[in-house]
């Protein structure tokens, strides 16, 4: 029996972004303990061995991108031809193996595109690493993950166990499934017109019994879709980290103490994407002036993932993400308002709701079925072009995880260039530390070692004003104070508002 499986609309605008070119991909950085005396790091026939006893959890990740016929969406088929090997790979450090070393080859194989025409994705094995451990390197197209769902990802892969490295269970029997022919796409299309005209019919008949609250929520869609525009129409400042990109990459990262951050966020009434969010901000600042830049008139404009998932995201595949727009006031030279600026913001989102006009379109893009609606709302993205770097911030694994019996001791994320941004930033907790990863284009960015170097100072310069005894306040921080901040993790994930005026 044939089989597709069509990419919802959020899903389908990243392979719009992408161009054809493999890049736009998620990646990560796993970087396991050296064994006991006496052990081994696992070799690679066992972490393939291991990934292929896991795959039947993954079923998208033995499949590639087709396209129908006639509107030319794309689709989730089979590969017949599915190689494991050509996806978990072995490489090693050349000597003297260390993190210099590590972020250099990170950076070579996040600049070498996916092969669009297999599944999107690659796992990499790092040997020869000085003290003993090993590393894996992940990387994943955006249409097949976003942060949350690869958080999913690599519980899946790994284990809470220490003592899981015992034998392997035999993989499952898989056969790919045929690619659908024209008749099947056809039964689709009739199947997704009806599906369609009842979900329009039930729409119609609540929105009859129920117009109050369908005026509240037209309005409230209406304002959070306005909201939206007016960030996005609203050009940020060009800055040394926007221009043209090319296809090599730089990889860095840094780590901050989780229970320092949780600290700095209750004394100043905050969360920890607001501490997150300030200390690139502080970062932004310290590298454009160590450029020589003029931050006195300069306010870098963020885009902040929001996960917008109603149910558990192991259940889920794909992106499910919404977004805000944050203006970093790089400009203001005092770290506790540039903190206050930025809460005033993601508070006033939350109210807002603001991340549901980006939401609303994605979701009647699904319902319609318009490729076209896809297709446009990507190329007036990359017209406007109206942020200068990600933000991203997620919430890892509280509890160590295991490779085999190896440690994981650090989990670094990356999240991909768009056109005309140079740098992009994820951060993910895991344990009692926050990991922030950092990808830059080589030739735009060369210098993001000085932006690792100016996040630690940055979160040091807020962390010592968070800690005086009675911090000094701006009279607008001291107006917004309440007894308690909003939820901290995951980023600016609301709570779940279905509604059956919603097309889908």
């Amino acid at each position: 029996m044939s089989y597709f499986e069509r990419l919802s609309a959020q899903d389908s605008s990243f392979i719009r972004f992408d161009a054809g070119r493999g890049q736009l991909n998620l990646g990560a950085l796993a970087r396991f303990k050296a064994p006991e005396p006496g052990g081994s790091p696992p070799d690679i026939h066992t972490v393939r061995a291991h990934v292929a006893a896991r795959l039947h959890l993954l079923p998208h990740y033995r499949q590639r991108i087709a396209q129908t016929p006639l509107q030319g969406h794309p689709i989730w088929v089979d590969d017949d031809r599915f190689d494991l090997s050509h996806h978990v790979r072995l490489c090693a450090l050349p000597q003297p193996g260390g993190t210099a070393e590590l972020k250099e080859l990170a950076g070579t194989i996040a600049s070498q595109p996916l092969d669009l025409s297999r599944p999107l994705w690659e796992l990499w094995l790092v040997e020869g690493l000085a003290d003993g451990g090993c590393a894996v390197i992940a990387k994943v197209h955006h249409c097949l993950a976003d942060g949350v769902t690869g958080v999913g990802v690599l519980q899946t892969l790994l284990s809470p166990d220490a003592a899981d490295d015992g034998a392997i269970p035999p993989a499952e029997a898989w056969e790919p499934r045929p690619m659908p022919g024209p008749g099947d796409f056809l039964a689709d299309g009739l199947d997704r017109m009806m599906t369609r005209s009842r979900v329009a019919l039930r729409n119609a008949r609540w929105a009859l019994e129920h117009p109050l609250e369908l005026l509240q929520e037209t309005a409230r869609a209406s304002a959070a879709g306005v909201d939206t525009l007016a960030g996005g129409l609203t050009p940020p400042p060009d800055t040394a980290l926007n221009g043209d990109i090319g296809r090599q990459r730089r990889i860095e990262w840094v780590d901050l103490d989780l229970s320092a951050v949780k600290d700095v966020k209750k004394r100043l009434d905050g969360t920890v994407n607001d501490v997150v969010l300030s200390v690139v901000a502080g970062a932004a600042r310290r590298f454009l002036a160590g450029r020589s830049a003029d931050a006195k008139d300069l306010e870098l404009r963020a885009i902040v993932p929001v996960d917008m998932r109603a149910g558990k995201p192991e259940e889920t595949a794909g992106n499910m993400v919404s977004s805000w727009f944050v203006d970093l006031p790089t400009s203001n030279e005092q770290p506790l308002e540039r903190f206050q600026k930025i809460r005033e913001q993601t508070r006033q989102r939350k109210n807002s709701q603001a991340e549901t006009g980006v939401d609303f379109f994605l979701r009647f893009a699904d319902w319609s079925g318009s490729s076209r609606l896809t297709f446009w709302g990507a190329s007036l993205v990359q017209r406007l072009r109206p942020y200068n770097l990600i933000v991203t911030n997620v919430h890892g694994p509280p509890v160590p995880l295991y490779l085999l019996g190896s440690r994981l001791e650090a989990f670094y994320p990356v999240v991909p260039l768009f056109e005309g941004q140079g740098l992009s930033i994820a951060a993910m907790s895991y344990q009692n530390r926050i990991c922030y990863g950092i990808e830059a284009d080589r030739d735009l960015v060369p210098d993001i070692a000085a932006f690792a170097e100016a996040i630690t100072e940055a979160f040091e310069e807020l962390r010592q004003v968070a800690m005086r005894p009675d911090p000094p306040q701006s009279p607008e921080l001291r107006a917004t104070r309440t007894p308690s901040g909003p939820a901290n993790y995951p980023l600016g994930r609301p709570p779940a508002r279905p509604s059956p005026a919603n097309p889908g």
